[in-house]
């Protein structure tokens, strides 16, 4: 990229001392300096075009930049992102003395907005559900139960690995969970849970066996990891290598995936936000809410694809 023109070879200097100053006050990597770097010669561009320079623009300039990075496609946070690298450097120029004040002081930061959660569509479910009850053994077992019971419950890995076996109802038909703040919830196992837990439960007795950590007695999924119980870790890595097993691409699939899934997949068959909210175990509905943003960007792809008003073409004039 070229250099900032603004002021020749003193604007030049200004950035040098400010890329020097942030590589030893901070230990930048080089390829994060030459982004900052970058970012100076983009902004300096802009200003040349405008009829200003770095050195004395102001907070005016500054927002028409930020305007003209949204209106050329660049998301808001990489519109966040350059703001904060145009900041550090009015920050730095005042604090030289090279300009009596902050242009940037009085800008607000880009709306960022929620991003939404990745999800499986629910013929990928039944993939990854038909690739699991291929597996034999007592590995085969457990893995069956750990995918129908997240996909059953929606519950958080940490919460799935570390469920106690005291968690589970004697008839094998609800959990109870202690989640985040310790509140504790009632959430209930569908039929293909319960069955693959009554399934699991003989082989879990086997697997603990002599190897198995002491503490792993009181684990509805016992291994010899030092916490006694299975690994959030090591759970990622099955589920991973199940999905390719499936046909699906590994990055797209995670514990978390599954989580999101359940709740989709609840709401599309018609649950309502309060249940799915406290099987969820979220404090507050707002964070909840995000999947009904979900199902109505879902919807509005079904009817741009689907509906024949969508796909009508206008007719040409005769």
């Amino acid at each position: 990229m070229d250099e900032p023109q603004a002021k020749g070879p003193a604007m030049a200097r200004h950035v040098e001392t400010f890329l020097e100053m942030l590589a030893a006050e901070r230990g930048l990597s080089r390829n994060t300096l030459e982004a900052y770097r970058r970012d100076m010669a983009d902004l300096a561009g802009f200003l040349t075009a405008q009829g200003t320079n770095l050195t004395d623009a102001d907070s005016g300039a500054l927002r028409d930049y930020l305007e003209h990075l949204v209106k050329n496609g660049l998301s808001p946070r990489t519109s966040a992102r350059r703001l904060s690298s145009l900041r550090q450097f009015y920050r730095f120029l005042n604090a030289e003395g090279i300009r009596t004040d902050d242009p940037s002081s009085v800008i607000d930061s880009p709306r960022q907005g929620r991003s939404l959660p990745r999800i499986l569509n629910e013929v990928e479910i039944e993939r990854l559900m038909l690739q699991a009850h291929r597996h034999s053994g007592m590995k085969g077992l457990r893995l069956i139960a750990l995918i129908e019971l997240l996909y059953a419950t929606g519950l958080r890995v940490s919460e799935l690995v570390g469920l106690p076996l005291s968690a589970l109802s004697r008839d094998m038909t609800y959990l109870r969970v202690k989640g985040k703040g310790g509140r504790e919830r009632l959430v209930p196992l569908s039929d293909p849970a319960t069955e693959s837990l009554v399934a699991y439960r003989p082989a879990r007795i086997v697997s603990l066996g002599s190897k198995a950590s002491p503490e792993g007695a009181k684990w509805l999924f016992p291994s010899r990891s030092g916490s006694g119980h299975l690994t959030r870790h090591r759970f990622g890595q099955m589920l991973k290598q199940l999905a390719i097993e499936a046909g699906i691409e590994a990055e797209r699939v995670s514990p978390h995936v599954l989580r999101h899934a359940f709740a989709t997949h609840l709401l599309d068959h018609g649950a309502d936000l309060r249940s799915v909210q406290q099987m969820l175990g979220h404090a507050d509905i707002s964070t909840t809410q995000i999947y009904t943003h979900v199902q109505s960007d879902r919807l509005k792809s079904l009817i741009e694809q689907h509906h024949p008003l969508a796909r009508q073409q206008p007719k040409k004039g005769r």
